[in-house]
């Protein structure tokens, strides 16, 4: 399987890749858990279907120590017992910032202030840098179609 565009190639794709990067590397440098930050990718991209995303997020989080149990539980964090709150909160979070269009009413204010008991205005205008990221990336790859499987851990940075 070939993308359809390849995003390094096409100079407005490149410069737009370098702008999202850029971004992903100030929430990287944010107090917000790399876990955390790990978890809502991978959980944004299944959600998405981005088999890019989701190979690069379960090889990134697994290289930074996560375990197999967690990163297989990710889909079905509700009924696992390996996430903390917080992380539950994030990925709820991540879940209806992600399913925006399912729901008329957006994110919900339980949401939001589950997410809060959790974490600080810097923490959470982090993930909510997180998840806008995740989704656009997301976006991109899945509308060029961007092949999935090949994505070794420390490969863009």
């Amino acid at each position: 399987m070939e993308a359809r565009l390849n995003l390094f190639a096409s100079p407005v794709a490149a410069k737009f890749t370098k702008h999202l990067v850029a971004a992903g590397k100030a929430l990287a440098e944010s107090t917000l858990p790399v876990t955390t930050q790990e978890l809502v990718k991978l959980r944004a991209s299944q959600i998405n279907g981005c088999g890019f995303c989701v190979d690069m997020h379960t090889k990134d989080a697994a290289h930074a120590g996560e375990t197999a149990t967690r990163l297989n539980l990710v889909a079905a964090w509700r009924e696992a017992t390996v996430f903390t709150e917080a992380e539950r909160a994030a990925l709820e979070l991540a879940e209806q910032g992600t399913r925006i269009a399912d729901a008329a009413g957006g994110v919900s204010d339980e949401a939001w202030e589950n997410a809060a008991k959790h974490y600080d205005e810097e923490q959470l205008a982090a993930l909510l840098g997180v998840i806008s990221l995740i989704n656009a990336f997301n976006r991109g790859n899945v509308i060029a179609r961007v092949p999935a499987g090949d994505y070794q851990p420390g490969q863009f940075g």
